[in-house]
C-alpha cells in the first residue's frame, strides 16, 4: 500500500515507512523528528517548476504534465519505486496546504502505476 498525507497530519501506526517528498524541508518540522524515516528531496519538482506553479490551481493541468515529465529520468523516483516494491506500506509526505493540487497527488499516481506495471512483469516472469 502507498498512502499520501500531509507531513503535519497525525502519525498513524499504519503509515509504515514515512517518506518526505518535498524539495524543501517543511516549516515548523524539526529535522530531528522521528516522524520522517527518509527525505527524498530530489523526487520533488524542480525549483523552477515549483516556483512557476506557486500552488495556483489554474496552473494545475500544466504542472501535472511538467512534473510527470521530470519524473521520467529521475534517479530519486527510481529509488522510490524500489522502496515501494520492497517495503509495505509507505506513506508519501508533503507540506502543501492544498490537498488536491500538490506534487504528492501527481507522484502517488505515477508511482502507483509504475509499481503495478513492475509487479505484473514480475508475475509474468515467475
Amino acid at each position: 500500500m502507498i498512502y499520501l498525507k500531509r507531513v503535519y497530519d497525525k502519525v498513524d501506526v499504519r503509515d509504515g515507512t514515512r517518506i518526505l517528498i518535498d524539495r524543501l524541508w517543511p516549516r515548523g518540522v524539526r529535522r530531528s523528528t522521528s516522524n520522517i524515516d527518509l527525505w527524498l528531496k530530489d523526487v520533488g519538482p524542480s525549483d523552477e517548476l515549483r516556483k512557476w506553479f506557486a500552488h495556483e490551481a489554474d496552473k494545475w493541468p500544466e504542472f501535472k504534465k511538467r512534473y510527470e515529465s521530470e519524473l521520467k529520468d529521475n534517479l530519486a523516483f527510481e529509488k522510490l519505486v524500489d522502496i515501494a516494491l520492497s517495503t509495505d506500506p509507505i506513506t508519501l509526505l508533503y507540506a502543501a496546504s492544498d490537498r488536491e493540487h500538490n506534487n504528492g497527488v501527481v507522484l502517488l499516481k505515477v508511482l502507483t502505476k509504475r509499481v503495478e506495471r513492475v509487479k505484473k512483469m514480475q508475475d509474468h516472469q515467475a
